[in-house]
């Protein structure tokens, strides 16, 4: 009795059903009398001598006869008949001792003549099944069975010899620095002959937390490879994450790849086929705006284990098991919109329409075993070896990679479909589920750029230190963010949710101190620097204040004055050295008594006017008639003002209730919104934590499981003043899931921007849940929004079955009309949802009417079941910001909005009075942006739709004129004059 009562419950798919359910969809039941059921399937099976097969089964053991044709005895039967070039009809006996037990006519029909390509490889979790340094390990110990795998199969024939994919390179490049030279020769050789193949990505990435530039530079390691082993890097692989960022295009191409193999795990979370998925071909060419593609090949299972379809059907199990299911598996995919019908990974919803596969080549991942970080096999190529001595057709080839593209490419290339845009990423929502390690890594990506710039100018090199503090980043972008169970806390397998997100949130934040000891060091260079070359004046002190951003701009810089440089007690001016003209700032003090652990000085804050793009401005720190003015209390009113807004704080209902754009005399603010502008916003879900897998079992059609929804309470102003650089209003809040929330709002003088910080004391809890800050516009739907490697709208293509719910964006949105151009940016939250708040759960239905104007930043959430954190805690900060111009077109305004959060002005202290003012490199056309200076060049980024043509200059170089491709990037290397 009580092993009939337990029964399986959620979590990996149940392999024998997915079998069976195979079996029975693609064979038709021809014969049933007294209980007796007999099937039969035609099948794309072909004998060296020119024969087909059909199988047959029974319920009981019956000879089965093709009458005139072939018989056969048993239960499961292939019966052959000649190869036939028009349907066919036959007529099947199914006998026992007694005689006849029934018959029918059935019809033997044309089948293709498969080639499949056996790619045998180990999808890379680094975590999920162990810890990671567990997990790296194995992989390193993969390579060496790969290794010997391939040495003793190197006699066989040739489409039977083992051969391996490394789908994710980290595991090769670490094996190649400790193995002994005469195994790494070993492995050069075997890749140089096809026999092992090195794929192009570092590791599986979630793209859409990853920069442009660190993108590109998670590639450089393919030179390298070729340079130093004599093997080219050919295709790269995608597994697991469902979607990817259009710059992965370009990125790929910029290093010589142009294959790439995606295989996507839904685990129920994803309908991309319902969003237009069905109409992704496999393969097919995903082009970006830039003109550059990347042939893909797609594999699609609409609800789970795509890249296990090679396990699925039995190459990893045994040959009678594959001699089963394989042909199934090709005809399923001839016939069929889906090999695999709806519910059987899981998921319940809807199944959609789809062409059948129009092919006779397919990509068939397989793994050593049903498992994420399974080693290798002799099976497969066993099995194909076996195979190929019974079977003409299907011709099963052990391959890697690139032999299928090339082989693709070669016969098919001009026929296959195009689809372009960005790949919007299904399982972006795992990103809220680790805010404030992602907030920290958010702003190394901005800080990296900005440290090497500053090193560059100083004439260091720091390529080496900045490119390893982009390895960090990177490593916390990929996409294992936690274990299988990822709110245990064992020491190993898939328990050990505690060890693995430590590892991996610590890693976030030893990038962020990286990045910030980067920027340090490199502000502290780039001072020295000036001071050498400058000329001794009569100020107390200088800073060089440095806008790292592209195009010219008003802001305020924050800068530290050390005693030991300028007393305290001494009162100071600033002077633009540019005008002589005095520049109001605020100073706050390090007060020995209250911060005896920190430098101690005063932090000077000034809104310096019009700094040309990577420029610096000298500003002079003078004798002061008096001490710096102490900041003026104001009404507690809620309301703050500089010369371009005027904000309004509603402290009765938590929420911006005015930004008034005083220049074009008009509310940004949609006050008939269903949610006030800011308004913290907290939802529950009423769906269990701690079952694995569980949201990609949950359906929400409404809003039924929406739990709880409750909004930020109880707001209080705890501070509105007025320096001599600005006005700024504190206020906290009370709202559930933190103990406290707290939101600053800032504008400063001369500076047309809106500055909002949010902080959150936020309590852990189990429990499923999300918070939102709302951004309610008085304007019409986003025209455009920035993302990794492109921008993307409403009318900009994306790849078909995207995620249609939320948007992983960069930093910016914009919303254009004729009148006025508003745009919206965030540093740390990535996750946006357009116009309504959806259910976390698919199909993701709406909870509210929609707006189009409105912006819901899904700051965190913990949703997911497995491979994410099960809660998050702790005080963590959200900065955003807001402009509005009449005139300016979206994508650039967007730019500005981001460039405050993202390239604030940079004070560096300085002992000498060199230039007043100095540029380093400028561009001529505004929608093109240079990113960084590094030692290798100008690295420059388009946000323009169609291509353009930039100069560059910079002094003491030769003016550089580039083409740059719609949304594209290049390093222009400087020759000196």
């Amino acid at each position: 009795m009580t092993s009939r009562l337990l029964q399986r419950s959620l979590g990996s798919p149940d392999y024998d059903g997915i079998r069976q359910a195979l079996r029975d969809d693609t064979s038709t039941p021809v014969i049933s009398v007294r209980g007796l059921e007999v099937r039969v399937a035609v099948l794309p099976l072909f004998t060296h001598d020119g024969r087909q097969a059909v199988r047959v089964s029974s319920t009981e053991p019956l000879t089965h006869v093709l009458v005139g044709v072939d018989s056969a005895s048993g239960s499961d039967v292939t019966l052959l008949v000649p190869e036939v070039d028009a349907p066919r009809t036959l007529t099947l006996e199914c006998r026992d001792d007694a005689g006849v037990v029934g018959s029918a006519r059935i019809t033997v029909t044309p089948q293709r003549k498969w080639h499949v390509f056996v790619v045998h490889h180990s999808h890379l979790d680094i975590g999920y099944t162990d810890p990671q340094g567990t997990v790296l390990r194995h992989h390193l110990d993969y390579l060496d069975a790969a290794l010997r795998l391939a040495e003793e199969t190197a006699s066989w024939p040739d489409d039977a010899r083992f051969r391996w994919t490394v789908e994710s390179s980290m595991p090769a490049l670490k094996w190649l620095a400790v193995r002994p030279r005469e195994m790494v020769d070993s492995f050069a050789a075997l890749a140089r002959a096809g026999s092992i193949e090195v794929t192009a990505l570092p590791f599986q990435l979630h793209t859409e937390a990853c920069s442009t530039e660190e993108l590109h530079r998670q590639l450089r390691f393919t030179a390298q490879l070729e340079e130093r082993y004599g093997f080219a890097t050919k295709s790269a692989m995608h597994t697991d994450v469902p979607g990817a960022v259009v710059g992965l295009v370009d990125a790929l191409n910029a290093a010589g790849v142009r294959y790439l193999a995606a295989a996507h795990n839904w685990a129920g979370r994803s309908v991309p086929y319902l969003h237009g998925g069905d109409k992704l071909t496999r393969p097919f060419r995903w082009r970006a705006p830039s003109g550059n593609e990347l042939l893909v090949w797609f594999t699609d299972t609409p609800h789970g284990m795509a890249y296990m379809e090679g396990n699925t059907v039995g190459l990893t199990d045994s040959y009678e098991l594959a001699d089963d299911l394989l042909p199934r598996y090709l005809s399923a995919l001839a016939t069929r919109g889906y090999p695999y019908g709806p519910g059987t990974f899981g998921w319940q919803g809807p199944d959609a329409p789809k062409e059948p596969y129009e092919l006779d080549v397919l990509h068939l991942r397989v793994q050593g075993a049903h498992a994420d970080n399974a080693g290798p096999s002799i099976v497969p190529a066993t099995i194909a070896r076996r195979w190929n001595e019974q079977w003409a057709y299907p011709r099963l080839r052990s391959a890697v990679n690139s032999d299928f593209f090339e082989h693709v490419e070669a016969r098919h290339h001009d026929r296959l479909a195009v689809h372009e845009g960005d790949w919007t990423d299904w399982w972006a929502d795992g990103l809220g589920s680790g805010a404030r390690p992602l907030g920290y890594v958010r702003r190394a990506q901005s800080a990296l750029r900005v440290a090497e710039t500053l090193h560059t100018l100083a004439g260091v090199d720091a390529t080496e230190q900045v490119d390893a503090a982009y390895d960090k980043v990177a490593l916390f972008n990929e996409h294992t963010w936690g274990a299988a169970n990822p709110w245990e806390d064992a020491e190993e397998a898939g328990d050990s949710g505690g060890l693995q997100w430590t590892r991996k949130s610590s890693g976030a934040y030893a990038a962020q101190d990286d990045a910030a000891d980067l920027l340090h060091a490199g502000v502290r260079r780039f001072a020295a620097a000036l001071s050498e070359a400058g000329i001794e004046g009569g100020a107390l002190a200088s800073f060089a204040v440095f806008n790292p951003g592209t195009h010219a701009r008003t802001d305020v810089v924050r800068a530290f004055l050390p005693r030991d440089v300028v007393g305290v007690d001494v009162p100071i001016a600033l002077v633009d050295a540019r005008t002589g003209q005095p520049l109001p700032h605020h100073e706050e003090l390090v007060d020995p008594d209250d911060w005896p652990t920190r430098p101690i000085g005063r932090h000077i804050h000034a809104v310096v006017p019009e700094i040309s793009g990577f420029s610096y401005v000298r500003v002079d720190v003078v004798p002061g008639e008096s001490q710096a003015p102490e900041p003026v209390p104001l009404a507690t009113d809620g309301v703050i003002e500089n010369e371009f807004y005027r904000v309004t704080y509603d402290v009765r209902e938590g929420y911006l209730s005015s930004i008034f754009d005083k220049r074009a005399g008009r509310e940004l603010v949609n006050g008939d919104a269903a949610a006030g502008f800011g308004q913290y916003v907290y939802d529950q879900y009423a769906t269990a934590p701690h079952f694995n897998h569980l949201s990609g079992h949950v359906g929400a059609h409404d809003r039924t499981l929406l739990g709880d929804r409750a909004i930020g309470t109880n707001a209080v102003i705890k501070e509105v003043r007025r320096t001599a650089v600005g006005e700024k209003l504190v206020v906290e809040l009370r709202g559930k899931g933190a103990d406290w929330i707290r939101t600053t709002v800032e504008l400063h003088y001369g500076v047309p921007r809106l500055d909002l910080t949010y902080q959150l004391a936020k309590q852990g809890t189990p429990a499923k849940e999300a918070v939102f800050l709302a951004f309610p516009f008085a304007a019409g739907p986003p025209t455009a929004w920035e993302l990794t490697g492109g921008v993307g709208g409403p009318d900009v293509p994306r790849v078909p079955g995207s995620a249609a719910y939320m948007l992983p964006i960069r930093h910016w949105i914009a919303f254009e009309d004729p009148e006025l151009t508003v745009a919206w940016a965030t540093l740390e939250a990535p996750l946006v949802q357009l116009g309504t708040i959806h259910m976390p759960y698919a199909p993701f239905p709406p909870t509210l009417d929609h707006e189009d104007g409105t912006v819901y930043s899904w700051a965190l959430n913990n949703i997911w079941d497995t491979n994410f954190p099960a809660q998050q805690q702790g005080e963590t900060t959200f900065r955003y910001a807001v402009t509005s111009r009449a005139g300016a077109t979206g994508r650039r305004l967007g730019a500005e909005a981001a460039a405050g959060l993202t390239e604030p002005f940079v004070g560096a202290l300085i002992t000498d009075s060199p230039a007043g003012e100095e540029t380093y490199v400028s561009v001529d056309h505004p929608d093109v942006l240079v990113t960084s200076l590094g030692w290798d060049g100008v690295r420059l980024q388009s946000l323009a739709a169609e291509p353009v043509e930039v100069r560059v200059s910079r002094p003491g170089h030769e003016t550089a004129e580039v083409t740059l491709p719609a949304c594209g990037v290049a390093i222009v290397r400087g020759t000196r004059q």
